[in-house]
């Protein structure tokens, strides 16, 4: 399933799944069915309940239960718990990251961790904040993001799938120019830099998630293009990395890092400007759209 968070005419958000013009909108449908209103996205992923919402949908749905796709606002899927982002895990990121701060780098012979704020997470059509006072350098990152749906500690390599609820898009924005002391937080942390969305596939429907293609564009022009078969640590190797020393629980979200084409590896170097617009897309789960506006 594609699920979604959804509203309609500025209302509550809702839990949707998306069909191919339409959202269904399953607290109606429980509703219409007399069954239990399985609640928001977080509910779901949290009491693993992914197979009640498509046991819903068994059977004919009515009208009243379904929204046209271009008639609803999508929104961020889920607020995570937190968010462990992945750096330098594509060999060519690597190397034009190298080139962008003109020094040597060695693969990573274990994941690069670092952390981004639940508030820095935004949903589709959303505005990229650009402060001027803060960044001249502001830059984009596409990225495959996991979310965890069964809590994860000590978990071996060969069990790390069976904690995944399922997969979505994530532009890890960074404002280039604040790394303070070589440390990532606030370069990568600030409100707005974690576009995430704009909906979530079911692991069931992801058997491989090491072979989807992604790229991203920036006002129509295409920047990033790869595929998650170039990773250098795989998703197994991820969770057992991170749950060895920090317990991922169910709506927490992995972002498992960029390929190459980011602005800071570019001859001259590009960054974004209020009035881009970016476009991140990552195959069979849909592109995440956000405007970058100015707010000084």
């Amino acid at each position: 399933m594609l699920l979604v968070t959804f509203s309609t005419d500025g209302g509550p958000h809702r839990l949707g799944v998306q069909r191919e013009s339409d959202v269904v909108d399953v607290g109606a449908l429980a509703a219409a069915r007399s069954a239990p209103d399985p609640g928001g996205l977080l509910d779901v992923v949290r009491q693993d309940a992914a197979g009640a919402v498509a046991a819903l949908l068994d059977g004919p749905v009515p009208a009243a239960a379904t929204h046209p796709l271009d008639a609803v606002a999508l929104h961020a899927p889920l607020r995570p718990g937190k968010i462990v982002a992945v750096g330098l895990n594509y060999t060519e990121h690597v190397a034009e990251s190298a080139r962008a701060l003109d020094t040597a780098q060695e693969l990573p012979q274990r994941p690069v961790l670092f952390a981004k704020p639940a508030t820095a997470v935004i949903g589709p059509e959303e505005a990229i904040e650009h402060n001027g006072h803060l960044t001249q350098q502001l830059d984009w990152e596409c990225e495959l993001a996991v979310v965890i749906g069964r809590t994860a500690k000590r978990v071996p390599a060969e069990r790390a799938l069976e904690h995944v609820f399922g997969y979505s898009v994530l532009n890890d924005i960074s404002a280039r120019d604040q790394r303070r002391g070589g440390l990532w937080f606030f370069s990568k942390g600030q409100d707005t830099y974690a576009p995430f969305g704009p909906a979530l596939r079911t692991a069931d429907e992801i058997p491989d998630p090491h072979a989807l293609e992604l790229s991203l564009k920036v006002n129509g022009e295409v920047r990033q293009k790869s595929s998650t078969k170039y990773m250098l640590f795989r998703i197994p190797e991820l969770i057992a990395d991170i749950s060895a020393g920090i317990t991922l629980e169910p709506g927490d979200v992995i972002a498992t890092g960029t390929p190459a084409g980011v602005g800071a590896g570019r001859t001259p170097q590009v960054w974004l400007w209020p009035g881009d617009v970016v476009e991140a897309t990552v195959e069979r789960i849909g592109t995440l759209r956000n405007p970058v506006v100015d707010v000084r």
